[in-house]
Formats: C-alpha cells, sequence, structure tokens
C-alpha cells in the first residue's frame, strides 16, 4: 500500500512515526509552511516536516490545496491511499477522490462527539469520564465521515488536557496502523455516524481563561485541568493581581462567604469559595514574572488578605 501523509504537529508527527517504524511505504509527506517562531521570528520547520527530513522521505508544503499545484503532486506520487492526522488544511472533494482507497483520518475524540478543533482540552474542560481516537474516512463535510475503528480510553480526574493528548497521540498512532492494514486486507469495517448526536468543539483562546467561580468544585478544577499546557487558567485572588493556576484539588470546607473570596492560606493551599458554598484548594499558580510554584511558596512573598481581616 503506497501512501501520501499530511499533518503538521506533534499529534501527527507520532503516527508519521510509527508508520515509518512498521515499514509502510510512504510516497511522500505534506505539511503546512515554514512558519516564523520565537523571539527572533526565525523560520521554524513543523514536527512532521523534521521528522520526514529525519528519514529522507520527500515533503510537499503547497500554499493552497484548491488551485490544482497540490492535486498534480498527488497525481505524480500516485497513492493507494491518504493518511490525513492534524493537516490543518480541509481537502477538496478531487483530492479526496485521487486514492484507490480515498483518504482516512485520526481524530482526538469518540466520533460523532466533539468535531472540529481540540477535543481533547474540551472533553477535559467538559468534566467527561472518558474520551478516546477514532479513525474514519474523510468525507466533504468535516469529521463527518463513516468510521472505522475506535478506541475508548478513561480521563484521569487530575490529568491535564497536556497529559491527555499524549496518551491519544499515541494510541492514535497505533489505531492508525491497525486501519491501514485492515484496509490493505479488505477487512476494514465502515459505519456511518449518526449525525444528529454530532457535538461540535471550537479552538482555545484567552478569552476563556479567567476561572468563574460560580461554578462547582468539579468545574472550576476541569477548567484548570482542561487549559493546561495552553492557555492556562488565571484568577484574581486579590483586587489587580492575577495569578495563572495550575493545580488545584477538593476541600471540605463549607463557607457562607460569596463566590471568587479567599476563606484560607495556608500550607496546603489556597481555598476559594466557589458555587454552593463549597470551596477549591489551588495548590500550584504563577504570579506575573515569576516562576510556577506551589502555593505554600507562593504565599511566603505574598500575603493574601483574608475576609475577616478586611475593615
Amino acid at each position: 500500500m503506497r501512501v501520501v501523509f499530511m499533518g503538521t504537529p506533534d499529534f501527527a508527527a507520532a503516527s508519521l512515526k510509527k508508520l515509518i517504524e512498521e515499514k509502510f511505504d510512504i510516497a511522500g509527506v505534506f505539511t503546512q509552511p515554514d512558519k516564523p517562531k520565537g523571539r527572533g521570528m526565525e523560520m521554524s520547520f513543523s514536527p512532521v516536516k523534521e521528522l520526514a527530513l529525519k528519514n529522507a522521505l520527500p515533503v510537499y508544503q503547497p500554499e493552497k490545496m484548491r488551485d490544482g499545484a497540490a492535486l498534480e503532486i498527488l497525481r505524480q506520487l500516485r497513492p493507494d491511499i491518504l493518511v490525513v492526522v492534524a493537516y490543518g488544511r480541509i481537502l477538496p472533494d478531487e483530492i479526496l477522490a485521487l486514492p484507490k482507497y480515498g483518504a482516512v483520518n485520526v481524530h482526538g475524540s469518540l466520533l460523532p462527539r466533539y468535531r472540529g478543533a481540540a477535543p481533547i482540552q474540551w472533553a477535559v474542560l467538559n468534566g467527561d469520564k472518558t474520551t478516546g481516537v477514532t479513525t474514519m474516512y474523510l468525507a466533504h463535510d468535516m469529521d463527518a465521515g463513516d468510521i472505522i475503528y475506535s478506541e475508548e480510553t478513561a480521563i484521569g480526574e487530575f490529568e491535564t488536557a497536556g497529559e491527555l493528548f499524549d496518551r491519544l497521540m499515541l494510541m492514535g498512532a497505533e489505531l492508525l496502523v491497525k486501519t491501514l492494514r485492515a484496509i490493505d486486507a479488505g477487512t476494514a469495517p465502515r459505519t456511518p455516524q449518526d449525525h444528529t448526536k454530532a457535538t461540535y468543539v471550537k479552538m482555545l483562546d484567552k478569552s476563556i481563561c479567567p476561572i468563574d467561580w460560580n461554578r462547582t468544585p468539579r468545574e472550576i478544577v476541569k477548567h484548570i485541568y482542561g487549559l493546561q499546557p495552553w492557555p492556562v487558567a488565571t484568577a484574581e485572588l486579590e483586587a489587580g493581581k492575577t495569578v495563572r493556576v495550575f493545580a488545584a484539588a477538593y476541600s471540605d470546607t463549607r463557607t457562607d462567604y460569596a463566590p471568587g473570596t479567599v476563606v484560607n492560606a495556608g500550607k496546603t493551599g489556597i481555598e476559594v469559595a466557589c458555587a454552593g458554598g463549597e470551596t477549591v484548594l489551588i495548590t500550584e499558580l504563577q504570579a506575573p514574572g515569576k516562576k510556577r510554584m506551589r502555593a505554600e511558596d507562593f504565599l511566603r512573598g505574598n500575603r493574601l488578605t483574608l475576609p475577616w481581616e478586611k475593615k
């Protein structure tokens, strides 16, 4: 089976690495154009490009997918199948129809749930108990193609989106190999999605960083862990002083203070009132211009005024 791989970030690179290790015939690799990065704005390669070059695979970086240039490259490469993993581009129908076996994709959710961007982060943010990865045939509509295989996994109560991302990245690579071998053998299942059950998620941005203390303790904890490693939850523990929050725990403390009030601060952490008279314990945070640290260490240099100390 002759494969053309299309992908850009780390999530895609893990799948390409697995295909290389399993000795698949990779005719070429498509990835997004190089972009400036860092303070010096130097041009940088995507993780997929770096891996492809390291393994002497031909790399193609078309600026557009609909002007005919990419289609002509693919005609010359003569793939039996396209493997698309977090490429970041929508493929036109004529490209999807070119290979003998079409195009397959690895998606970081149990479709049809969480179509779209950032499905891994939103599974944590929404407090889901489980998630998984899905392989599917690409279709005209985004993430709406027939499902080939899916694999489920539990989400740890205090697992960050970044940690879950790393696990699903490897699960997806393994599932991709299983998928391609089944397609090559003619044994791959093909199950249409139930589009009535589809849900969609959007890209993350910094507008969702502030913690809403009117939510329940679990919703707040999941907010904190779902926004790591980016863009990271934030909180204003005192007027005008916003910190980034990296870790939190549940607390047995009950309070009559309004949500968002710091009700205690000590060696175990910083307790903040939230919905229903409950509290959440912040255990790791970062002040502006400072390094990430335990709450206990933060409090050595940052005294918080508790409610009964205010005039």
